[in-house]
């Protein structure tokens, strides 16, 4: 199944990914779908009196993985540009863009939160819409098929447009002022060290509970923390050159200060230093 994954998707990473509104709508309608489905039939198992879940109030030791799951929450905010370029009059921004991440908050929470006391701590799958695949959850074979198949369906449509992604921001990465790439390099090497590095990662492990602990504690601290302070630092920077120090942007962050962005480099270099202990005392215990 890899393999095939590979072979059908993996060229996509080689071209030019245009025009996906279609596909992109798609993706979204059957999240939708997807994330209703799983929360009525978590509420109906556990109305029927058939909960199995029993959390604790918090585990230290889950701190590593929070952080993975963190940086997938995140992703929310890809989409910001295209919520806000098509609102003409911005007055009401930062109202819209509440009430959009308060709709989100109570999606997750109520997906979370009906899980967690729906199954058994040690019969929640990694993959959350697995335990759907159950007879004794629900017995409509299609919609234990659709639920099964969900990751595959988004990830599916999301590869292709995050590797051209990718492979773009490589392109960038190595760019030299009036210099153009071989061909091989353009058409070839960016495409590879795109395509290949998840693909063999995906092939040498299925723990997923491991991979997106050590790749959202790391790669999800940048992500979230550092690189956007970093980016907010230096467009402000910019804004003063371009439009002059005295100008009013009347759409200004309450977070404006500086010291907002001195307090988010040393939280995150404070998650990176607790979880890098967190994850040497979990292995030294094993």
């Amino acid at each position: 199944f890899q393999a095939t994954f590979t072979l059908l998707l993996g060229p996509f990473t080689f071209f030019n990914v245009q025009k996906t509104k279609y596909l992109q709508i798609m993706t979204s309608l059957m999240r939708w779908i997807a994330f209703i489905l799983m929360i009525i039939l978590a509420l109906i198992h556990i109305s029927r009196g058939q909960a199995e879940g029993h959390p604790s109030m918090a585990q230290l030791s889950g701190i590593r993985n929070l952080f993975g799951v963190c940086v997938y929450s995140f992703m929310c905010q890809h989409s910001l540009p295209s919520l806000i370029t098509p609102i003409s009059k911005k007055k009401h921004i930062n109202k819209l863009v509440l009430l959009d991440y308060v709709l989100i908050l109570a999606f997750y929470s109520l997906l979370s939160f009906t899980a967690i006391y729906c199954f058994r701590n040690d019969t929640l799958m990694d993959m959350y819409t697995l335990n759907f695949t159950n007879c004794e959850i629900i017995s409509v074979a299609f919609i234990r098929y659709f639920l099964g198949l969900f990751p595959v369906f988004t990830i599916s449509t999301n590869f292709p447009i995050i590797a051209v992604t990718l492979r773009n921001n490589w392109k960038t990465l190595f760019h030299r002022e009036g210099g153009t790439y071989p061909w091989v390099v353009d058409r070839i090497v960016f495409p590879a060290i795109t395509l290949i590095p998840p693909v063999l990662v995906a092939f040498c492990t299925h723990d997923l509970e491991s991979l997106v602990g050590i790749t959202g504690a790391y790669a999800g601290n940048g992500i979230q923390y550092l690189i956007p302070a970093f980016l907010a630092y230096c467009s402000r920077k910019d804004t003063q050159l371009v439009f002059g120090s005295g100008t009013v942007n009347k759409h200004l962050s309450p977070f404006r200060h500086s010291f907002w962005i001195v307090f988010v480099l040393i939280w995150g270099f404070s998650c990176f230093v607790f979880v890098t202990a967190n994850i040497v005392l979990s292995e030294s215990k094993l």
